[in-house]
């Protein structure tokens, strides 16, 4: 066993998020694991853009509230303690709602060196539809 060093928490990459995100990197494996772990931190109304994941991605809130949203509509709110997984080539979209910060430990597994393919952003009325209907 030992304590492993990781990287220091980093802004998200604006191509891929709207609003201040920052990613504080937990873990990332060494074969044979895949497995890739971070914190992250959104400002209210932050967001990502849609993505998918070729191995499905786990999500558990830390902090705050929050959306998982889906392309067919689908709203799941986050609260500290919630746990969310999103299914193999699942397109979606989580973030903070418009009036709280939102942290989650997000899981997810490399496959053929890729853990995510990223999509285009999400649009203001997308956003505020979803988090209209969110329930926490």
């Amino acid at each position: 066993m030992e304590l492993v060093p990781v990287a220091p928490t980093a802004m998200a990459p604006t191509e891929r998020f709207t609003g201040r995100v920052y990613v504080s990197p937990l873990h990332s494996g060494e074969s044979p694991s895949s497995l890739v772990s971070a914190l992250v931190h959104f400002t209210p109304g932050a967001r990502t853009n849609w993505h998918s994941h070729p191995v499905g991605q786990t999500l558990h809130c830390t902090q705050g509230s929050g959306v998982v949203v889906t392309r067919d509509g689908a709203v799941i709110a986050m609260r500290p303690g919630d746990t969310v997984h999103t299914p193999a080539g699942e397109e979606h979209w989580h973030g903070a709602l418009p009036d709280s910060l939102m942290s989650h430990l997000a899981l997810v597994e490399h496959l053929n060196g890729e853990s995510a393919t990223w999509l285009e952003p999400v649009s203001d009325v997308e956003y505020t539809t979803a988090t209209s209907q969110a329930v926490v």
